[in-house]
């Protein structure tokens, strides 16, 4: 086993050393490496694992078991809790509703607020369209059985979809609000996948503890003949949903 000196909550690269354990073992979980049920391994192979003590391990186990993520059985182990994770496929025909189809009885989205504002030039890119063209700017929270499953903000151009908030809130569905405005049909043109830590206000609205994980969807959808209508960031709880590609 490695020795440190470095203090419990010492920052390595800027991060307390614990949370770089709860962290890894976090990401072993989302990923696939430990199951509902397994049992981890022990303080000793964890501290040397990750090169810092046992008190370092023990914090970091610690943590997760307040949020929930493991359990501790007493003369028997740690071991991941078996919370249900839903499956939400991303492919050319993405719909959220569609996608769980089956694993939650009532799946509805809320409009969290709306307004204008200026393309930027990543945006306008994505949107094919001029920078500083106005677009509206909705942000959503989509719900699977009164869970909050999803934190959305979407872009769409202001001329051409004027009142989608409004549409929005009214349907609780993209593709509902799509269709009043002739859109009839749509696909998922691009889409990026990445992984980081909540902050603060996802952490709220999705009803998360700190430090957890959430998967990131950065995609644009476009209508029949190719053209872009849709830009969203949206971020998934990475413990209570797993995107399959």
């Amino acid at each position: 086993m490695t020795n440190r000196t470095t203090p419990l909550d010492a920052p390595a690269g800027g991060v307390a050393l614990w949370r770089q354990v709860a962290d890894a073992i976090r990401l072993d979980i989302v990923g696939g490496k430990l199951g509902n049920g397994d049992r981890l391994a022990g303080e000793l192979p964890l501290a040397e694992r990750f090169g810092v003590n046992r008190h370092t391990v023990r914090r970091a186990l610690a943590v997760l078991a307040e949020e929930g993520v493991v359990r501790a059985e007493h003369g028997r182990g740690t071991f991941v809790s078996a919370t249900r994770r839903l499956s939400y496929p991303i492919g050319r025909r993405t719909r959220f509703s569609e996608g769980l189809a089956g694993q939650a009885r009532d799946i509805r989205g809320r409009l969290l607020a709306e307004r204008i504002e200026r393309a930027g030039a990543g945006l306008a890119r994505s949107l094919s369209l001029r920078p500083g063209t106005r677009l509206i700017r909705i942000e959503t929270l989509s719900l699977a059985d009164g869970r909050p499953l999803a934190r959305a903000t979407g872009w769409l151009e202001a001329a051409r979809f004027a009142g989608f908030g409004e549409a929005y809130a009214e349907t609780g569905s993209v593709t509902q609000a799509l269709r009043r405005f002739g859109i009839a049909d749509y696909s998922r043109g691009t889409t990026r996948i990445s992984a980081r830590h909540a902050d603060v206000e996802e952490s709220r609205s999705l009803a998360l503890s700190p430090g957890a994980v959430v998967l990131v969807s950065d995609a644009v959808d476009v209508d029949a003949a190719g053209l872009p209508l849709h830009a969203m960031l949206t971020r998934f709880p990475a413990d209570r949903l797993e995107l399959v590609v």
